[in-house]
């Protein structure tokens, strides 16, 4: 070998060495497939709204409408928009974007959608598919690390990277899409797009799955915000459809901002003033 390509030649073998073991530590570290939880088949949320709620509160009755766990500790300026959102709310103008068909929930929204979900588990990665949307949320727990903040964008389910801590999927989740803020429920509560959490995810018993996730936003809460969901596993043959909102979407928006309800052959039945 020519002496003047040899260093060229072994920096070479030594960056492949070096990735392939790379690629076998992060193999060696996922687990087996036959070692993941059963969440298989279809589920539907039976507890659980965007309200403060530990673990232990999750199978509790909602807390009552005045109680402070209905709304995240905001900051003055969010406390502030949180406070605009419920006189849009009062007037019939809140501007929703998924009221249009045409935005996904997107993370964490999804987390309190209606319909039917999928939890799908593979040793590297772990998706949550809602019929509902639909939304698609890919969970990385092959062995790598967070991006740094240049190296992605921002996207309605995040980038989501995590692992297994026995029967436990954690992950967390940053690089949120927020249209101006983050809205999680038509009860007017939003966040900001510096949203990050940290989720937990677990079967509690054979048929029902919790979901514990902390909101941090450095912008919209003083602190971190906890907040917990239960679904039940449908009967065994229980299907997922595959439908888009806009094949029946009863509630255009007019161009002052008021969402309308449509009955099935098209007509409003909001009383108009």
């Amino acid at each position: 070998m020519n002496s003047a390509r040899r260093p060229v030649m072994v920096g070479r073998m030594l960056a492949a060495a070096l990735w392939i073991w790379a690629g076998t530590t992060a193999a060696q570290s996922l687990p087996r497939a036959a070692d993941l939880p059963d969440w298989s088949g279809a589920w539907t949320r039976s507890t659980g709204a965007f309200y403060e709620s530990t673990a232990e509160q999750a199978l509790e009755p909602p807390p009552p409408a005045d109680s402070p766990r209905r709304k995240p500790p905001y900051t003055p300026k969010f406390e502030a928009i949180y406070r605009d959102n419920l006189a849009r709310i009062a007037a019939d103008r809140f501007p929703d974007p998924i009221s249009v068909c045409g935005t996904p929930a997107g993370w964490p929204r999804l987390l309190a959608l209606p319909d039917a979900y999928e939890f799908v588990t593979r040793p590297e990665q772990t998706w949550v598919l809602t019929e509902n949307g639909p939304n698609v949320m890919r969970i990385y727990t092959d062995g790598r690390s967070d991006p740094a903040p240049g190296d992605f964008w921002a996207t309605y389910t995040g980038y989501n990277v995590g692992r297994w801590e026995k029967d436990t999927l954690v992950f967390r989740s940053l690089g949120l899409k927020g249209v101006g803020s983050t809205i999680l429920a038509r009860t007017g509560l939003v966040m900001s797009d510096k949203l990050e959490t940290t989720t937990r995810i677990r079967l509690i018993a054979p048929d029902r799955l919790l979901v514990t996730t902390v909101l941090t936003d450095a912008e919209a809460l003083t602190r971190p915000w906890p907040v917990a969901f239960t679904y039940s596993r449908l009967p065994p043959g229980s299907t997922v459809y595959d439908y888009a909102c806009a094949e029946n979407n009863r509630n255009p928006i007019t161009s002052d901002g008021r969402t309308l309800t449509l009955d099935s052959g098209g007509r409003v039945i909001d009383k108009i003033e």
